[in-house]
């Protein structure tokens, strides 16, 4: 394949929007998808999202030394060629409703932590067992997060709970975890869009980086 795609990488997309070019592994071929972070690395940090076992273990191969991170349940990976890390500019908390959904969670930790982001997890704690986010709320309050992201797939009402009881920002994305008429995230997604507790942002099915994103444009904004 031709390496001609790599004229329109965006290196320096960070300086306009505050969040850099992230590579989206899931469609890419391995030589599409080496071109892409071997064009965005020189110099970087490079965030990678929704890997498969076979793309991780490829690119591995193909950047020895390189690799900060690799969690191999939820595809993420993080490439470092600069030994700066991120400026962290402040917390955020990162809920699951069920351990089915970590893979999504843990995509939205690391690509929070990638951002700058210092992320406090807090897993398997949904409703079907209240005094698990009871528990989770504590934490929370204790930490004083800036913003909360809370992941849940099935009828998705953890956000809503989550919402109802902070004060913080709450970003919610639902997951294709679920039965029959779930419809593979949709039921959660309708659920979580439709929730009667203000202050919630909704992303997509699991859209575990755009979540992230969205904490810390406004963490990084109210720092400003």
């Amino acid at each position: 394949m031709s390496q001609d795609k790599n004229h329109n990488l965006d290196p320096d997309r960070s300086h306009r929007t505050n969040i850099p070019e992230v590579v989206l592994a899931r469609f890419k071929d391995p030589q599409s998808l080496m071109d892409t972070v071997g064009g965005l690395l020189p110099g970087r940090r490079v965030l990678v999202t929704k890997c498969d076992r076979a793309q991780m273990d490829f690119l591995e191969s193909k950047f020895p030394g390189k690799v900060e991170k690799a969690d191999r349940l939820s595809g993420t990976m993080i490439f470092s060629d600069s030994d700066r890390g991120p400026n962290i500019i402040g917390t955020v908390s990162v809920l699951s409703a069920g351990s089915s959904d970590y893979y999504v969670a843990e995509e939205a930790a690391i690509s929070a932590e990638y951002l700058g982001l210092d992320a406090h997890r807090f897993y398997d704690c949904g409703v079907a067992g209240f005094h698990r986010v009871e528990e989770a709320l504590a934490q929370i309050s204790e930490r004083k997060s800036d913003a909360i992201i809370v992941v849940a797939g099935m009828e998705g009402a953890l956000p809503s709970v989550i919402a109802s009881r902070t004060k913080q920002p709450v970003i919610a994305v639902p997951t294709s975890v679920g039965y029959g008429t779930s419809y593979e995230g949709i039921g959660a997604l309708l659920s979580m869009m439709n929730s009667c507790a203000p202050g919630i942002s909704v992303v997509n099915i699991d859209n575990g980086f755009g979540a992230a994103a969205s904490a810390f444009k406004m963490v990084a904004w109210i720092r400003k």
